[in-house]
């Protein structure tokens, strides 16, 4: 037996219909909000690539600078000394409803005093080394952050472009063909219904 769509079932379709579009223009500006924002983030990580490479090699000259002055023994006593060692907590932050690292550092950048080295005995080469590598170190942190959130902007962009797509090209399209599928059908059943009337009016 042939199940006869209804009006009240097409009225619901309707409506699904309706809910599906909004969400879906919802859902095309946070796509385009996240490009966006990608975009933005991704320059800022390109140039931080190149200082960290950059400030990475002023480290390692500024290292072994200190090595050729004072030698090996003093540089790795100098590392050794160091009383206060570095706090690193990772935090979150939203950027359009998608959760990124905020990564907050202590200690990182340090007077000579809080090295624990002793003033008179620290030449100017160790000195300017644990300078280059706080700096470095500083640099890395925040290259981290950038970078992560880099990677979730994308991941979420493309969870987001995969939604809009299978709205655009799935289930709006076949909602539609649906609704216009119960519409004929109410029209036929109309048309035979009439029909019908017209012919018992006849008979009578």
């Amino acid at each position: 037996m042939e199940v006869k769509p209804t009006r009240s079932e097409l009225i619901k379709l309707k409506k699904r219909i309706k809910l599906a579009q909004s969400g879906y223009k919802l859902l095309k500006k946070k796509r385009d909000g996240l490009i966006l924002e990608f975009f933005e983030i991704l320059k800022e990580t390109k140039s931080a690539r190149k200082e960290l490479i950059e400030k990475y090699k002023g480290a390692t000259k500024k290292i072994n600078t200190a090595r050729i002055i004072d030698g090996d023994f003093a540089v790795k006593s100098a590392a050794m000394a160091i009383a206060k060692k570095p706090v690193v907590d990772v935090e979150t932050k939203n950027i359009m409803g998608v959760v990124v690292p905020s990564i907050r550092s202590e200690n990182v950048k340090k007077s000579i005093a809080q090295r624990g080295l002793g003033i008179v005995n620290t030449s100017a080469a160790i000195n300017e080394a644990a300078n280059s590598y706080e700096e470095l170190l500083e640099y890395i942190i925040f290259v981290a952050e950038v970078e992560t959130s880099m990677m979730r902007l994308l991941e979420e962009i493309d969870k987001t472009k995969r939604r809009v797509n299978a709205l655009e090209f799935e289930v709006i399209p076949k909602m539609i063909r649906i609704k216009n599928f119960i519409q004929l059908r109410l029209e036929e059943q109309e048309r035979e219904t009439i029909f019908r009337s017209k012919r018992i009016k006849k008979k009578r």
